[in-house]
């Protein structure tokens, strides 16, 4: 499945977002949808190997889950209820705990998951939702290199640290040094 590249492209601008969870493999059909709609849309992708018709191996960029796509909150929750509704594929929007209310993913910590989502940077590493909260560490801002201004909690796996950025329905992990880390203060 080819998703349009420019959804890489996001900008803290302030706006929230919404965790669709999608019930059936129509990805593209999806997002193509909320485009027509005048929403924008993210999908995090990776690069996967493959072997063509002729066992020749290839490189494709792919979705990471085929089953989620982060919207622009543009309009009320009602009105993206009632679009959600209107669209023939069976999904869902994740909600808050014991709440009837949309889950709402600030702008800043959505614009951070994204720069981390980059499929051209190396060493990330993606898991579910529930495998990110046993993760235990230490909250944390970068303070140096490519990655300065990220927060997220720092976290050790295999001998090695981790930024781990959690939004609804997922999240990644990207290798860090721990000393470009600095403790975030409450």
């Amino acid at each position: 499945m080819d998703l349009d590249s420019k959804q890489m492209m996001i900008e803290d601008d302030g706006c929230p977002w919404y965790a669709v969870r999608l019930f059936s493999l129509k990805q593209k059909e999806v997002a193509d949808t909320f485009v027509e709609k005048g929403l924008t849309y993210f999908v995090p992708m990776q690069y996967v190997d493959y072997l063509d018709r002729e066992n020749k191996r290839r490189t494709k960029l792919a979705p990471v889950v085929h089953n989620l796509i982060f919207v622009k909150a543009t309009m009320g929750q009602r009105a993206f209820r009632l679009l959600v509704s209107e669209i023939p594929y069976k999904m869902m929007v994740l909600k808050k705990i014991d709440s009837s209310d949309f889950y709402e993913i600030p702008s800043k910590q959505m614009h951070e998951f994204c720069v981390m989502c980059n499929p051209d940077l190396l060493m990330n590493e993606y898991l579910s939702e529930e495998e990110a909260k046993l993760k235990k560490g230490t909250r944390v801002l970068v303070t140096h290199g490519p990655l300065k201004g990220l927060t997220g909690k720092l976290v050790r796996q295999s001998k090695k640290y981790y930024l781990l950025k959690e939004v609804p329905g997922m999240a990644v992990m990207i290798k860090v040094t721990r000393w470009c880390c600095k403790a975030e203060e409450n």
